[in-house]
């Protein structure tokens, strides 16, 4: 098969479309014959050299796909040859073939067509797993997203608000948050002319907020929390180190939390990826939640769409088909 490597980490360059071994699904595994992969910040870090895959998973990028059951590994009930899905992954999504833990195997929605399908898995999966079962968002709370242009942020508006929550967000232009408002984003925050603590201030605080940022923002997080508020972070775009005042933290009574996806058990993974089939999937089937795709690229142009996320000039998410 064909599939982008990184023999050498750097820049967009160092991924190369090789001819490969084909993968074997083990015991437990169904072997997907992929039509899309997406492009996600980890995506970046590991050609990079920054985040390698955990132990046992592919060497290749890509941290889900959607594509057609080829062969099903030792053991594997409930799913055929030929079927449609798509798939949480760590790792192997940048191929034409990749062997996925039967457990974070999703049917393909109906009503999305399965390229599109590929930008689903990881930003469903992500989002449900940290502002739903990690913080247990609310019906009339605050969210606040920030990135809320992102693959991330998009699907994030769009569950805060089908389960009737207010949402705010931070972005860079006013096309970015013209596009979140259309998604039902409740207060937009151009964060490069505005300051999203006396945003949210005005509002009583956030109850739960979303961060990719990391160090750059944890103090100004705990400022913007409302009392009880829930902190989750997801990302380390602003750095990895910074001084936490737990005075603050304990004045609001809050709780911070920071999780990652890529390296869990299977079992929590399967977990994670069962929840969202019984409640978010309705939500996309029936239309109240859509994929949001800015472009989408051949394989061998994996190059382009990875200068294309480093630009962060994009609105939601970016696929490469296969």
């Amino acid at each position: 098969m064909r599939a982008i490597t990184i023999e050498t980490p750097g820049g967009p360059d160092a991924l190369v479309l090789r001819e490969v071994p084909d993968p074997v699904p083990g015991p437990g595994e169904v072997l997907v014959e992929v039509a899309a992969t997406a492009v996600n910040r980890a995506d970046v870090l590991q050609r990079q050299g920054f985040y390698d895959p955990p132990p046992g998973a592919s060497r290749y990028p890509g941290l889900e796909c959607s594509g057609r059951v080829a062969a099903l590994g030792e053991g594997v009930v409930g799913w055929s040859v030929g079927d449609e899905v798509c798939a949480l992954l760590a790792g192997g999504g940048y191929a034409e073939k990749v062997a996925v833990p039967v457990g974070q195997l999703l049917p393909a929605p109906k009503g999305v067509d399965l390229v599109t399908a590929a930008g689903l898995p990881e930003v469903v999966c992500t989002v449900w797993s940290n502002v739903f079962q990690v913080c247990h968002l609310r019906p009339g709370e605050t969210l606040l997203v920030h990135g809320g242009s992102s693959g991330i942020g998009t699907m994030a508006i769009q569950l805060g608000k089908a389960i009737g929550a207010k949402v705010a967000v931070t972005a860079g232009s006013a096309t970015k948050l013209a596009a979140c408002a259309e998604l039902g984003a409740d207060v937009l925050v151009n964060y490069r002319e505005q300051d999203f603590v006396a945003e949210l201030a005005a509002l009583g605080g956030a109850d739960v907020i979303l961060d990719v940022m990391g160090a750059k923002y944890l103090d100004r997080n705990i400022d913007a929390l409302a009392l009880n508020g829930r902190l989750v972070i997801i990302g380390m775009q602003g750095g990895i180190q910074a001084e936490l005042n737990i005075a603050k933290l304990m004045a609001k009574r809050g709780a911070v939390a920071a999780t990652s996806l890529r390296a869990r058990p299977l079992e929590e993974k399967a977990a994670v990826v069962s929840s969202v089939r019984e409640h978010v999937w309705p939500l996309i089937e029936s239309g109240v939640v859509k994929p949001v795709i800015d472009r989408t690229f051949p394989l061998a142009e994996a190059a382009e769409a990875h200068r294309l996320m480093e630009s962060s000039t994009h609105i939601g998410k970016l696929l490469l088909r296969v």
